[in-house]
């Protein structure tokens, strides 16, 4: 009797997910936005992506060798992910040294110091993009205007973003074509709406995300922005505008939806997204920032375990007592 037969509940069938199989499935959806960037901001998109993506790998696998003393899983696509999202949130024209520390406080700051990968409760890669703008304004917030393939890194051309614009009440701003193929100023991975789209299709057709956490991201944010834009249309901009500008469609996408830090529930995912796309609003209109997506995630990240908590599933079997 000591070789017992343990057979745990059904059902028994492997549903072939992994980790490396969803995070690869998110770096093909990034690689459209990832070309647009190549196209409109040339070598200092190339630059600036290498330099994160390479000391985010070493950074991680540094510490998990030589301080946490456990197994290097960088093969997992985690860190590459994390470095692509941290270039995405940043422009083009970042001196290499600013990129580095951002990497090392997206990984050791952001991740490892709550154990790695699925135990961090704010994403990684926004906790490194703000500690930057935080830290270096003057940097974070010089925009390197699109061109055709430009060789231009640290001189580039700069100017404005739409969101701005926006904020100054300028009404030269950026066309919707323009915001639509990713011809505008902005952080490199943020300029394309075609193209996060296109990755948001993807991960949809391959089930690593739901649709829940992006459209009512989107939703609440154009709700609110349409509301007061038909209040008062010289004073607030359109929600269309809100929606292709700035960082909404690349956080709602590919950031608020991270699992380790993002609600279990669809019922919790709703109320988690309605306060990104709140947040954000109140933000972009009324705060100091022009953009404000950033920011609102990572304070729902905060609420996730909250949330968590209070909005749970209805169990399998379990009896609803009235009264």
């Amino acid at each position: 009797m000591s070789n017992k037969l343990i057979v745990s509940p059904s059902p028994h069938i492997h549903s072939g997910d992994s980790i490396e199989k969803n995070m690869y499935g998110v770096l093909i959806a990034l690689i459209p936005a990832f070309l647009v960037s190549l196209v409109f901001f040339g070598l200092g998109a190339l630059i600036v992506t290498t330099v994160s993506v390479v000391s985010c790998i070493v950074f991680e696998a540094l510490i998990q060798k030589y301080l946490l003393k456990t197994k290097v899983s960088i093969s997992d696509g985690s860190a590459i992910i994390t470095g692509i999202l941290l270039a995405f949130n940043l422009p083009s024209n970042l001196p290499v040294w600013i990129v580095i520390i951002g990497a090392f406080v997206a990984i050791a700051i952001g991740k490892m110091t709550f154990g790695g990968l699925g135990n961090n409760i704010f994403n990684p890669a926004l906790v490194g993009r703000v500690f930057l703008l935080i830290s270096f304004p003057a940097q974070m917030t010089v925009w390197p205007q699109p061109g055709f393939f430009p060789f231009e890194y640290t001189d580039a051309t700069t100017g404005a973003t739409t969101l701005s614009l926006i904020k100054h009440g300028s009404d030269k701003v950026f066309s919707f074509a323009s915001m639509l193929i990713g011809e505008q100023g902005g952080s490199l991975g943020e300029v394309s709406a075609i193209a996060l789209l296109i990755g948001f299709g993807y991960m949809l057709w391959k089930k690593i995300i739901t649709w829940h956490i992006p459209v009512f991201t989107v939703g609440t944010v154009m709700v609110f922005t349409g509301i007061l834009h038909l209040a008062d249309p010289h004073v607030y901009a359109d929600p269309v505008m809100h929606l292709l500008s700035g960082g909404l469609l690349l956080g709602a996408i590919f950031m608020a939806t991270d699992y380790a830090t993002s609600p279990m529930s669809k019922n919790g995912m709703i109320v988690y997204a309605i306060g990104i796309g709140l947040i954000t609003a109140v933000i972009r209109i009324f705060g100091v920032y022009p953009e404000g997506i950033s920011f609102a995630i990572l304070i729902m990240n905060a609420l996730t375990p909250l949330i968590n908590t209070y909005i749970k599933p209805k169990r399998f079997g379990e009896v609803i007592k009235n009264g």
